[in-house]
């Protein structure tokens, strides 16, 4: 039996751009989180007794300022030699290109496999076969998986592969392929990278993404980490997903439905802020903070935002013994109003609310909602798609996102048109 450690998507050194526009934002902690994540991945690879640690693609963040975010990686190889851990890594989209990547030399623990074809490191000790291949450009968009070797009769193979697979929101769509044709090529175990949330897309055989190992803006929520998979006679026993993550990234929503005054609000905000930060496994917290609902409250908290945002903010730094910082103050609250009554309107308003009501809930209208942006999509700026403030338009999350803002915005026009007359 033997283990070995899948990460992918490392992005050391990040820039973070923007981040200084952030009032109160804690920029050392959140531009050293990139590192000391991989610190931590480090760690477990040698306290869990790995044998080999895959890295698939994304390992840098484009060209480096200097030579220290190199010097820095090479000396977290050198600790993981001195453990007689073995380090695979293939180049990805943001790796592809970089002069200084391939100036500075890593120690012979470590393969990077080439970006002109498919490769095999055979590891006769344990019986296993890895095939990968790096990214040559930023731009990859055939299907590198095509091009894999067959696989080596009576090894445990391993393919590395960055990917968008058959497409993932967010994220472009670089070296496509099926899950149908990574199954083709027979091997027991596909180490994916590229796409930043944890996925298992397939069991038999084993297909992952294992996410990035450290959230870099709100969009990327959730613990992020690598996964730890352990081999028995030629077959996976267990696939473990383990957080390495420094600085966790959180949307908090808070239901202030019926709140009388802010000061309710600020009650129910406490509340969940104490609950996000139980859970938070003692992780320093971004928190976007998110108010929704139809209140009483929302005239006072509409009339003066910035004055409870900042109300919310000195809140959160009260909560005892939280490392918590709120990144932003989303107000969503409306005037409250009858959406029963309204949605029985025979006028316009009533029909544009029944029909968001009914793409909200029927998963196969917004789905095909969703295949209709397609063309809408590849007019937009490719920049739109990535970052943080990213808006895929075939994201089924987005458009319900906007589904429920023109539901808001509706009943608030109802709620003023009523006023006026």
């Amino acid at each position: 039996m033997f283990k070995f450690l899948h990460a992918a998507d490392i992005h050391l050194d990040s820039p973070l751009v923007g981040l200084e526009r952030y009032e109160g934002a804690p920029v050392d902690q959140i531009r050293g989180a990139t590192r000391q994540a991989f610190e931590k991945l480090v760690d477990l690879a040698i306290d869990e007794g790995a044998a080999f640690v895959l890295l698939a693609g994304d390992l840098y963040d484009g060209e480096w300022k200097d030579y220290n975010t190199g010097l820095f990686f090479i000396a977290q190889m050198v600790r993981l030699k001195g453990a007689g851990i073995r380090v695979f890594v293939i180049a990805g989209n943001h790796d592809a290109g970089s002069t200084i990547t391939k100036a500075l030399q890593p120690p012979d623990n470590v393969k990077r496999f080439s970006t002109r074809k498919p490769e095999t490191a055979v590891l006769d000790d344990l019986g296993v076969a890895i095939h990968g291949q790096g990214f040559p450009t930023r731009s990859v968009t055939e299907d590198l998986s095509a091009r894999y070797p067959d696989p080596v009769p009576d090894l445990f193979n391993i393919g590395v592969l960055h990917t968008s697979l058959d497409g993932r929101p967010g994220h472009e769509p670089y070296a496509p392929c099926s899950v149908d044709g990574l199954r083709s090529r027979g091997y027991q175990y596909w180490a994916l990278g590229h796409v930043h949330a944890r996925e298992v897309v397939s069991e038999d055989p084993w297909i992952v993404f294992p996410g990035n190992i450290q959230g870099r803006h709100v969009r990327e929520t959730g613990a992020k980490g690598c996964s730890l998979v352990a081999v028995d006679d030629g077959e996976v026993v267990s696939v473990e997903d383990h957080a390495v993550d420094i600085v966790r990234w959180e949307v908090c929503t808070v239901d202030v439905t019926g709140a009388a005054v802010p000061e309710t609000a600020l009650d129910l905000v406490g509340k969940a802020l104490k609950q996000v930060v139980a859970e938070a496994d003692d992780r320093y917290l971004a928190v976007r903070l998110q108010l929704e609902g139809a209140c009483r409250a929302h005239e006072r908290l509409s009339a003066a935002p910035e004055h409870w945002a900042q109300a919310f903010r000195a809140l959160a730094t009260g909560i005892s013994g939280a490392n918590l910082w709120v990144e932003k103050v989303c107000l969503r609250t409306r005037r409250e109003t009858d959406l029963g009554e309204a949605l029985k309107r025979d006028d316009a308003l009533g029909g544009l609310l029944r029909a968001i009501r009914d793409l909200e809930a029927d998963p196969d209208r917004l789905a095909a909602l969703a295949n209709e942006m397609s063309d809408l999509k590849l007019k937009l700026p490719p920049e739109l798609m990535v970052g943080e403030e990213s808006m895929d338009p075939t994201d089924p999350r987005v458009l319900r996102e906007a589904a429920e803002h023109a539901k808001d915005l509706l009943l608030s026009r109802l709620v003023s048109s009523e006023d006026e007359a």
